[in-house]
């Protein structure tokens, strides 16, 4: 048979082979190619060099199973029967499912292999190797979840951090707030909670009309608006809270700027002023009427010289001629007129602390219940007293007599202003133990520590600014003419204060008042203190020399008549100096009456010791017409006020008996 060479077309299917594995092999992914009966019908070089097979196994006709066995032998399929493994991969395959999965081989490498069916022909299976891929992604989602740990943390801080900013917003004593350039509120303390009852928690819905009414916040809106143009402001103005309490506040309004300038709202700071402003009038009303004080007091001085002549004069003319008709019809008119002149006078003296007081530690109680028992007559039987002293001991060092007279004056005060407003009326005296802070003594004059506070509490008419302005200024009374002199408050004014205590009164129109009284604490007394005896006018008869010693004539020629109608002989002087040399070069005096004020170095307290020191008379009797705020507690000698009578002139004289 002869021979010759194949055609061309013979060699072009081999080409065609060649061709196709040389691209196949060119490919990055790796390939396979399985039959119907699971025999390898093609394959690419990145097959066997991803899944690390030997050259050896990739020929025509491969099985399947030949792989899978490689694979289970050297651990890729984890731990297990690898017979169990190979049988189970096999048998997933001989389904002809397309399928798509991933797989981590030991050493790290991961690919992806994905196969598709051929129908009737077997199934195409890719293989890629992701581990770069799936590095990067496990980097970034370490990364990523490490940033949202952070974000979380920072969120927590944040929110914890919110919270104590809010914690301290919430206790700071002041209504803070923000509001945007819409005036809807942004942010809202709890102040405005316990002040208005707003929902801090939506502050966009907060209205400042409905929380502070339509006539304050027509007063406070155009600050708003040119807080709003970016001028700052502070104002102050009244407000109700929604208890029905009345406050003045301080406001003040900064406005936050945005990066071009605008302003994009405002804060607000409310600051509670209405105890400062207390303190503030409480202050200066201190100081007005401590001016009043030293001038009633030299008034009274100077009025109690002459009424000490007055009254010595009308008593001697009215004793000669009792019976005469123009002595009844004259000089006893002019001689009570004078005397209540003294009354007067007496509480200016009050007033002024110009008095000397008996004091003693007084139970708190038992003078509540006496007052009460002595107004309860004078009081209607529609009026309700009350009496709360507590059920603990009180006590306090202070003249017992002038503290009851002072009570009963503010009960009956309280009596007319009930009676004024016309309804139930209710009264109410009230006493505890209290501790006046640093805080609380500044406006009250008082030194910090343990304190006595009596209250007489009202629900009348109350009082106006004015009236609590002027309520303790001498002569200043709201009674119509003849009902008062207008020393009542002025009195307790002065008598308090002279004690070491302070006065303070609560009142506004419709509301009642309460005057409230602070008093030293004092310890119970070991024994109770003893009454004074009352003073028996001395019978007329000779008692020796009297040393007279005052800087005023005419109130020297009244005492004068006094001491020789108690049966003395007078010797007078008219200085101090005076009197100490005749002190010494005088034997035997009797009685020294002095004057405590006078002009020049010394005063009647000096020559008095003197007097008592030396032994150089039997009796020692001060006399003044005021008493200084220095007055020495431990002078040693009674103190008569003048003007006084023959028989409170001859109690003294008992009393400064040596």
């Amino acid at each position: 048979m002869p021979t010759h060479d194949p055609s061309p077309d013979a060699h072009a299917p081999l080409a065609r082979y060649l061709t196709l594995q040389a691209g196949l092999d060119l490919l990055d992914r790796g390939l396979s190619i399985f039959d119907r009966d699971l025999k390898l019908v093609a394959w690419n070089r990145a097959y066997l060099k991803l899944l690390d097979f030997p050259e050896s196994m990739g020929y025509v006709g491969a099985p399947f199973e030949s792989f899978i066995d490689y694979n289970a032998q050297r651990g890729d399929y984890g731990p297990g029967n690898a017979a169990q493994l190979v049988a189970e991969r096999v048998a997933a395959a001989r389904a002809f499912r397309a399928h798509e999965i991933e797989r981590t081989r030991p050493g790290g490498q991961v690919l992806r292999i994905r196969g598709e069916p051929v129908p009737g022909h077997g199934f195409v299976t890719l293989y890629s190797d992701v581990t770069a891929e799936r590095r990067a992604e496990a980097t970034i989602r370490a990364h990523t979840e490490e940033l949202e740990a952070r974000v979380a943390a920072r969120t927590a801080e944040l929110q914890r951090s919110e919270q104590r900013v809010r914690l301290v917003m919430d206790s700071i004593p002041a209504a803070v707030g923000f509001f945007d350039a819409g005036r809807t509120y942004r942010y809202l303390n709890r102040a405005y909670h316990d002040w208005f009852h707003v929902d801090t928690s939506a502050p966009h819905r907060a209205s400042a009309r409905a929380f502070l009414g339509d006539a304050v916040y027509a007063g406070v809106r155009p600050r708003v608006l040119r807080a709003l143009r970016g001028q700052a402001q502070s104002f102050e103005y009244e407000l109700q809270t929604a208890h029905g309490e009345r406050r003045i506040v301080r406001t003040s309004l900064v406005p936050e700027r945005a990066g071009d300038g605008s302003v994009s709202g405002c804060f607000e700071l409310t600051f509670d002023i209405t105890e400062e402003r207390r303190a503030q009038v409480l202050l200066a009303r201190a100081h007005k009427l401590e001016s009043l004080t030293h001038l009633t007091g030299g008034l009274a001085h100077d009025f109690n010289n002459i009424l000490t002549v007055v009254i010595g004069n009308l008593d001697a003319l009215a004793r000669s001629q009792p019976e005469d008709a123009a002595t009844q019809e004259y000089v006893l008119p002019a001689l009570g007129a004078a005397r209540r002149g003294a009354d007067l006078v007496k509480g200016l003296m009050s007033f002024a602390r110009r008095q000397p007081l008996e004091a003693h530690s007084v139970s708190v109680g038992a003078l509540l219940a006496t007052v009460a028992g002595l107004v309860r007559r004078v009081l209607p039987e529609a009026l309700q007293l009350e009496i709360d002293a507590g059920s603990e001991p009180l006590w306090t060092w202070i003249d017992p007599t002038l503290l009851e007279q002072a009570l009963i004056n503010m009960v009956l005060n309280a009596r007319d202003a009930c009676a004024a407003k016309g309804a139930q009326g209710r009264i109410v005296l009230r006493a505890c133990a209290t501790r006046i802070d640093a805080a609380a003594a500044v406006p009250l004059q008082l030194s910090p520590g343990d304190a006595i506070r009596i209250d007489v509490q009202d629900n009348g008419v109350g009082m106006d600014a004015h009236t609590l302005a002027h309520l303790f200024e001498p002569f200043f009374t709201t009674k119509r003419g003849g009902r008062g002199t207008g020393l009542g408050m002025a009195v307790v004014y002065g008598f308090i204060k002279q004690s070491g205590g302070a006065v303070d009164v609560r009142s506004a129109p419709g509301e009642g008042t309460t005057v409230s009284v602070w008093l030293p604490a004092a310890q119970a007394p070991a024994e109770a203190p003893r009454q004074a005896q009352p003073a028996t006018r001395a019978a007329p008869r000779q008692r020796g020399l009297a040393l007279l010693v005052d800087d005023d004539a005419q109130v020297r020629r009244v005492v004068r008549r006094n001491l020789l109608e108690l049966g003395y002989v007078v010797l007078e002087a008219e200085q101090l100096a005076e009197a100490r040399k005749l002190l010494t070069a005088t034997p035997d005096i009797a009685l020294v009456l002095t004057d405590l004020v006078m002009a020049g170095p010394l005063d009647g307290v000096e020559l008095a010791r003197a007097a008592r020191d030396g032994h150089y008379a039997k009796s020692v009797v001060i006399m003044t017409g005021n008493v200084p705020d220095d007055w020495p507690r431990d002078a040693g000698s009674p103190l008569l006020r003048k003007p006084f009578t023959t028989e409170q002139l001859a109690a003294a004289i008992a009393q400064g008996t040596t």
